[in-house]
């Protein structure tokens, strides 16, 4: 065995055996060969996503890598990581010679087209570490095919390039994020393809300094957003296999740390097993791990061991509560909701402090607008903004990042409440208290807002697309989709004498609002419900009330003493909610 010490990139000593188990396998291509067959690469021709296959060639291996026909930075980036070459690579193992000579013509064609260090093209450098994974998966389908060890003379080429990449990977590490893990088991990859020690020992220790970073000890994933924690759970599972495969030890913190990430996922969930769209995150059923609280997730409680909790609250500010796991009801039929707060937005989340999501018994009720992708189009960036998610916001005031607080959580059987608090615009304070209640399943929050001048305040709720929202008075909006034996009352409850209107819009272009992003490449318009005060201070109280059709709803305000008391009827259900003075939303017996 080789030893070795962490040089001062981590505080793990690095144990690399002689001789890999395994070796590095190819890392395949992320799907995105699937867009172009044999017969399309043998053209040239790429494709990406939902545009039209383009020819990016002349027909023989000469491509102009600065092709961008959509105006659109990932279709660039991936056509640099040469991922889309997958079906030429697969076709060179079986001994396709036509395939081979093209595969090879447009790699080495990006070779003497793309200099080192490609710092100055963002899609080249961005792309480096999948680009490495491809030229290891080309140079081991063409030893396969020569029945070699070695690369002849004439596919030297090959091996410099794959050094190159290397040097560029070890020179420009971006850190503690996806982007980084990616970079370092590509470096581990050509560590171990040439037995490249040094190489193999800085993949490892960056790795294992990263997760501490990546992950912290309660599993929350440094990213902001479900949707890339689901990601990095199966990357750093990779990254766990690729070490051991050559002969790496990777020690516990990763896998330690991974588990911990694959119970919070399992919390992040509605009934359905979805994650919640926080974030970056597109529409994503969890992933299914035997013998983990995902599984359990997954099989809507048939498998695997059931998550301990029902609240859960992660200090990198995120709740994830339940009216339960599938065990006095159905599993599919229990209502989960998140909330959000934390230090401010950074990576791939949104600013969304404050925040919530909520599924009433398997149906999506308030949603976040999904995840638009990279291109510079006016919807994506509304997407990531503050007017995109389920707060209170101030359009007249000029928003500012800000770490917001949990200020206080109680739960009981049947409620849980909390109180959060945050700066989001200059010389603006937010508040807002949230109840989420058990039979009858429901969310009421109060929101207040504080400022030294007028301001417009407006608390949004956005509803999932297809959903026909009808204003029925000041106090009252109904939405429902055709054909759903359901509907949400929106009740906008006046308070303290204050009062102010509801309205709707959905799918406005200038400035955007009103669109939900399944995926990147599918958006619908979706409304929204908006609940509008002014004046320097504002107290807005909204309730979101899901029920069967048939079910009547209604409300009365009554005082007690310093407190009001709100009276909620869904069908034969009751309950009284208590406001203090200060703003505390607490179910009465």
């Amino acid at each position: 065995m080789l030893a070795g010490t962490s040089a001062g990139e981590g505080d793990d000593s690095i144990v690399i055996a002689a001789t890999p188990p395994v070796g590095y396998p190819c890392q395949g291509y992320s799907r995105i060969e699937s867009k172009v067959p044999l017969t399309a690469l043998m053209k040239d021709t790429f494709a990406w996503g939902n545009t039209a296959p383009y020819q990016v060639g002349n027909g023989a291996g000469d491509i102009k890598w600065d092709a961008d026909p959509y105006q659109n930075i990932s279709w660039q980036l991936w056509l640099y990581s040469l991922r889309w070459l997958g079906n030429g690579v697969k076709a060179m193992e079986t001994g396709d010679a036509k395939a081979t000579e093209r595969v090879l013509a447009i790699v080495q064609d990006w070779v003497r087209d793309n200099p080192f260090s490609w710092k100055a093209n963002t899609s080249a450098s961005e792309s480096t570490m999948h680009r490495t994974n491809v030229l290891i998966c080309v140079r081991q389908a063409l030893l396969k095919q020569l029945k070699a060890q070695e690369l002849p003379a004439q596919y030297k080429w090959l091996d410099e390039a794959l050094l190159t990449h290397a040097r560029y990977l070890s020179d420009n590490w971006s850190g503690a994020h996806n982007h980084g893990t990616d970079q370092s088991i590509a470096l581990l990859g050509v560590g171990c393809t040439y037995g490249r020690t040094d190489f193999m020992r800085l993949a490892a220790q960056r790795l294992n300094k990263a997760v501490k970073t990546a992950i912290d000890d309660q599993g929350t994933n440094n990213e902001q957003a479900v949707g890339y924690a689901d990601f990095n759970y199966r990357l750093w599972g990779r990254a766990s296999d690729r070490l051991r495969d050559c002969g790496v030890d990777p020690g516990p913190t990763i896998e330690t740390r991974r588990k911990a990430l694959g119970e919070w996922m399992a919390y992040a969930t509605t009934a359905t097993g979805y994650l919640h769209q926080i974030g970056n995150t597109g529409s994503e059923k969890l992933s299914n791990v035997a013998g983990t609280p995902m599984e359990y997730v997954a099989t809507q409680g048939k498998k695997g061991p059931k998550p301990q909790q029902r609240l859960a609250i992660f200090k990198a500010g995120y709740v994830f509560g339940r009216t339960g796991w599938g065990e006095q009801r159905p599993f599919a039929e229990e209502s989960t909701y998140s909330i959000r707060f934390g230090v401010a937005r950074r990576a791939h989340g949104h600013d969304d402090h404050t925040a919530v999501t909520y599924n009433w018994k398997g149906h999506d009720i308030l949603i976040d607008p999904g995840y638009g992708g990279h291109q510079a189009e006016p919807r994506q960036e509304w997407a990531k903004g503050p007017n995109a998610h389920n707060a209170m916001t101030v359009p007249t005031a000029q928003a500012k990042k800000s770490a917001a607080r949990l200020d206080r959580s109680d739960s009981t059987a049947d409620s849980d409440s909390f109180e959060l608090s945050d700066e989001p615009a200059e010389g603006v304070d937010r508040t807002r208290d949230v109840l989420v209640l058990k039979d009858p399943d429901l969310m009421i929050t109060l929101d207040r807002g504080r400022s030294g001048s007028e301001q417009r305040y407006e608390t949004l709720w956005h509803l999932p697309p297809g959903q026909q929202v009808s204003v029925q008075s000041p106090t009252t909006a109904v939405a429902a989709k055709p054909g759903d034996p359901f509907r949400t009352h929106l009740l906008h409850i006046p308070i303290d004498g204050e009062s102010g209107t509801t309205t709707v819009e959905q799918g406005s272009q200038n400035p955007p609002q009103g669109w939900y992003f399944k995926d990147i490449f599918t958006v619908f318009p979706a409304p929204v419900v908006k609940f509008t005060h002014s004046g320097r201070n504002a107290r807005i109280l909204s309730a979101i009330v899901p029920g069967k059709t048939a079910e009547q709803v209604s409300y009365t305000i009554r005082p007690d003493g310093a407190d009001v008391v709100l009276d909620l009827v869904v069908g034969a259900q009751r309950v009284s909610v208590k406001i203090t003075p200060e703003g505390r939303l607490t179910r009465l017996p």
